[in-house]
C-alpha cells in the first residue's frame, strides 16, 4: 500500500521551489506587523497544457483549468475531496474528476448544477442521436416570451419543444440531462454554432430590446438554425479530447460527487473536515451581474432569474462583502479536514484600487486557517514582470491571485 504524502512536506516542497526560482519574483506582503510570501511567476500557461475539451462550456468569470490542476496536483491525492463553494460552470469539480479525487461543487445558482454535473457522465453520441430523434421540434406551447429578435420561427419552435420536453420529463435522466447542458449553453452566441442570431458571446444575454438595435444596426435577421445538428455537433466538440482514461475517472467520480445549491456560508449536505482541498474565485463585489446575463437560460431551465438575483451575494460595498467573505471562511474551516488547504483566487476590482488579497488573508486566518501566502499567476505575454504596475493587468485580465491557506 502507497504511504500517504505528508501534508506538511508537500507544502513546503510547493512553496519552496517557487521561491529559488530565479524566473520569478518573490517579495512580502505586510500586514497588522506579520509578513507573508508573495510569490510572482508564470506557473501556468496555456501551452504547458491544453485544457480538457469537456471544460468549453462558457460562463462569465470562470477560470481556467489549469489554475485548479496546479493546486490539486500539489496538494491533493487521489481519493481526496476538492470543494469549491462558488462553483459557476464546474472547472474545479471536472479538474478534479479529470485527477481521480472527489469532486464536491456548491453555487446557490442552479445553473451551475445544470451546467456542471452532466459533464461528469459523458454520453456516447450515438445515444444522444438517438434521443434527440425522439424529441420533438415543434408542437410546444407558447409562453408568451417574445423572442422573435433571438430565433427564427423554425428554431423557436423546436427550443420550445425542447424546454417542454424537459418539463415533462422531470427528474431527468444523464442524457436529457446532458442535452439539456448542451442546449442551454448552445441558446445565444455570435456564431452560426450558436442557436441565435448574432448577439454577444454565449456567456451573457442581451435584453430583448438591446438584441432588436444589435438586429437594426446589423441589418440582420434570425436565420433558421438546425438546433438539433448544433447540439451534436457541441456534443462531439465537448467529448473530442477525451482519453478512455479521462472518460472513465469522469464516470468514476460521478458516483459520490456531491453538487449543492446552498449558500456557502451554510452548506449543511457536506460533512464535517471532509474536504483536503477547496479552490474557488467568490463573486467580486457588484462588478459581474449573473441573474441579469442569465435571463434567458433560466427560462429555458425554468428558473427563476429574478430569485436567483437576489440570492446571488452581489455586495456593493467592501464592507458588506468582507462580512459575507468571514462567514464563508468560518464554514470552509468547518469543512476542510487537519492539514487540507484553501485556495482562494482573488481578482482586481475598481481599477486596482482594490486588492482583494489583503482583505481575505486577516479573513481566513481570523477563521483559524494559517495563512500560507499570494501566489500571483503573471502571464508571459505581460510587458513586465511587476504585476503592481502593469496597466494590462489592471482589470484583472493577465493574473490570478491566489491567497492560500493551510488548516493547521
Amino acid at each position: 500500500m502507497a504511504v500517504k504524502r505528508n501534508a506538511f512536506e508537500e507544502r513546503e516542497k510547493f512553496l519552496a521551489k517557487f521561491a529559488e526560482d530565479q524566473d520569478g519574483l518573490w517579495s512580502e506582503l505586510v500586514l497588522a506587523g506579520q509578513r507573508y510570501p508573495r510569490y510572482v511567476r508564470e506557473f501556468w500557461t496555456s501551452r504547458q497544457r491544453q485544457a480538457s475539451s469537456i471544460h468549453e462550456v462558457s460562463y462569465r468569470a470562470c477560470y481556467k483549468p489549469q489554475l485548479p490542476r496546479l493546486f490539486i496536483e500539489q496538494l491533493t491525492q487521489p481519493g481526496d475531496r476538492v470543494y469549491d463553494p462558488f462553483s459557476g460552470r464546474g472547472t474545479t469539480a471536472l479538474e478534479a474528476a479529470l485527477l481521480g479525487r472527489r469532486a464536491t461543487a456548491n453555487d446557490i445558482n442552479p445553473l451551475s448544477k445544470i451546467l456542471a454535473q452532466p459533464r461528469l457522465s459523458p454520453p456516447d453520441p450515438a445515444a444522444v442521436v438517438k434521443r434527440l430523434e425522439a424529441i420533438p421540434r415543434s408542437g410546444a406551447c407558447h409562453d408568451g416570451l417574445e423572442l422573435s429578435m433571438f430565433y427564427h420561427p423554425g428554431t423557436e419552435a423546436e427550443i420550445r419543444s425542447l424546454r417542454q420536453w424537459f418539463l415533462q420529463r422531470e427528474p431527468l435522466d444523464e442524457l436529457d440531462d446532458w442535452i439539456r447542458m448542451v442546449a442551454t449553453n448552445r441558446l445565444t452566441g455570435h456564431s452560426p454554432g450558436f442557436f441565435s442570431v448574432y448577439t454577444l458571446p454565449p456567456n451573457q444575454a442581451l435584453s430583448a430590446g438591446k438584441q432588436v438595435l444589435i438586429n437594426a444596426k446589423r441589418n440582420q435577421v434570425p436565420e433558421y438554425r438546425d438546433t438539433h445538428a448544433l447540439i451534436l455537433k457541441k456534443t462531439k466538440q465537448l467529448l473530442g479530447g477525451l482519453t478512455g482514461e479521462e472518460t472513465r475517472r469522469l464516470r468514476e467520480a460521478s458516483g459520490d460527487a456531491l453538487f449543492c445549491t446552498e449558500d456557502a456560508r451554510r452548506t449543511s449536505r457536506i460533512e464535517e473536515a471532509s474536504v483536503q482541498l477547496t479552490v474557488t474565485s467568490p463573486p467580486f463585489l457588484d462588478v459581474v451581474q449573473y441573474a441579469q446575463d442569465n435571463w434567458l437560460r433560466c427560462w429555458f431551465c425554468s428558473l427563476d432569474a429574478e430569485a436567483i438575483g437576489r440570492a446571488i451575494t452581489m455586495s456593493r460595498t467592501l464592507g458588506a462583502w468582507s462580512e459575507v467573505m468571514r462567514e464563508v471562511f468560518v464554514e470552509l474551516h468547518r469543512l476542510t479536514r487537519q492539514g487540507g488547504f484553501v485556495a482562494f483566487e482573488v481578482g482586481e476590482v475598481r481599477k486596482g484600487t482594490i486588492r482583494l488579497e489583503e482583505v481575505v488573508l486577516p479573513l481566513g486566518i481570523h477563521a483559524g486557517f494559517k495563512a500560507l501566502g499570494i501566489l500571483v499567476n503573471d502571464q508571459a505575454f505581460t510587458k513586465t514582470a511587476n504585476i503592481w504596475g502593469v496597466s494590462n493587468n489592471t482589470h484583472g485580465t493577465n493574473s490570478n491571485r491566489i491567497v492560500l491557506f493551510e488548516k493547521p
